[in-house]
């Protein structure tokens, strides 16, 4: 393919998973008064969200690589690539999970989240959001990939972006939606119990019964997944902390997914398209980047003008017609660009480092290079959107 042609798949793709984003933003918008019941929810979003990006968009950038190397056949049966992928993403679903919510409510204890909501609230809001949203987010994983094959789509331009999308956009609504059984004492006792006993049961029998690429999978993915978590719920905390600025002007909390979604699809891509290199030897593990790596990383430095202004223009006009107070279109669009190129660039960096150094030490990129950029960059894009916010309301 054509760079023209790479450039206009990626920018499409971004631009998609901004207006997508945009929608979840939307229902936190909406929702800012249950978010102020519920203290502790916000501080779990971003990590909720991250993890259908990283779960899934690590299975999309695997399948990725089966396509470029004429591996890839859409088959569910638990011996093929794609059966093997479909069954480790639904098993670290259903475990990691559990893991959000556990560490969700430790992260409130230790960060002072005052009043925070209970252990088991946190557990069925995760679980019952995490399954809700995978089922949706999985269909369109496969769906993209297969897609890539039949249309001739480049899929490390195409599935990391928009799994990403889906994964927003039906994330945040499904977390609302669980959240809507807080405080009805059979539903929530009901989720705790089958997640305390009957997930770990399961997880333990999948990877007992599971072929050597299962496991492997499940081995390298739920120790990054885990570390994504942590990074994410420092995220949360600091959003949490900004939540009665946030609702001040409810547009803020419009453009907040679409912000970091842009910053972790950038850099997921990135990911991606250098992993397929490193494996099909295109490129080389140096410490330096090489021309072909390099021309990737200028191309993502120049995505994020045009996609980070349209990220600000369309929060302002979404939040507009939606009847959501907003800075000022301008304000946003200043905002969104410096945070969001500060973002980029460092996003760049994690994404070419994370990648080579998972392939120096022996580990698939695939597994660690989009969730560890998604959650870096999650953290990473929170700060830097803040500080643009607090940077421009100063001048």
């Amino acid at each position: 393919m054509s760079t023209l042609g790479d450039l206009g798949e990626r920018l499409a793709a971004l631009i998609m998973l901004v207006v997508v984003a945009l929608l979840a933003g939307l229902t936190l918008g909406h929702n800012t008064d249950r978010l102020e019941e519920l203290p502790g929810l916000l501080l779990m979003v971003p990590a909720a969200v991250a993890l259908r990006g990283n779960i899934f968009g690590a299975l999309g950038s695997r399948l990725g690589t089966a396509i470029h190397a004429g591996t890839f056949r859409l088959t569910l049966r638990p011996s093929s690539v794609v059966g093997e992928n479909v069954l480790a993403s639904l098993v670290l679903t259903l475990g990691t999970s559990v893991a959000l919510a556990v560490l969700a409510k430790g992260a409130a204890l230790v960060f002072g989240v005052a009043g925070s909501i209970d252990l088991a609230d946190f557990i069925m809001i995760s679980v019952v959001g995490g399954v809700l949203s995978s089922a949706a987010v999985l269909v369109a994983g496969l769906g993209l990939t297969s897609g890539s094959v039949r249309f001739g789509w480049d899929p490390d331009n195409v599935t990391a972006p928009l799994v990403t999308a889906v994964g927003d956009v039906a994330t945040v609504p499904a977390l609302v939606l669980a959240s809507t059984l807080v405080g009805q004492q059979w539903p929530v006792l009901g989720v705790t119990a089958v997640s305390v006993i009957a997930i770990p049961v399961a997880v333990i029998a999948v990877i007992r019964a599971g072929r050597p690429g299962l496991r492997t999978i499940l081995r390298e993915s739920t120790p990054v997944l885990i570390i994504g978590i942590l990074l994410d719920l420092v995220a949360g905390v600091t959003v949490e902390r900004q939540l009665e600025s946030f609702a001040l002007f409810p547009a803020l909390l419009v453009m907040l997914p679409a912000f970091l979604a842009v910053a972790g699809g950038i850099g997921g891509t990135l990911s991606s398209r250098l992993a397929s290199q490193l494996h099909l030897g295109t490129i080389a593990p140096n410490r330096v980047p090489e021309a072909r790596a390099r021309a990737d990383i200028m191309m993502s430095v120049g995505l994020a003008f045009p996609v980070f202004t349209v990220c600000g223009l369309l929060a302002h006009t979404f939040s507009s017609v939606s009847d959501l107070d907003s800075p000022g279109g301008g304000w946003l669009v200043a905002a969104a660009l410096l945070g969001g190129v500060v973002a980029t660039l460092m996003a760049s960096i994690v994404a070419y480092y994370s990648t080579i150094a998972s392939v120096r030490i022996g580990l698939d990129p695939d597994t660690y290079g989009i969730p560890l950029v998604t959650s870096v960059m999650d953290l990473l894009g929170v700060f830097t959107l803040i500080l643009a916010v607090d940077l421009l309301a100063f001048t």
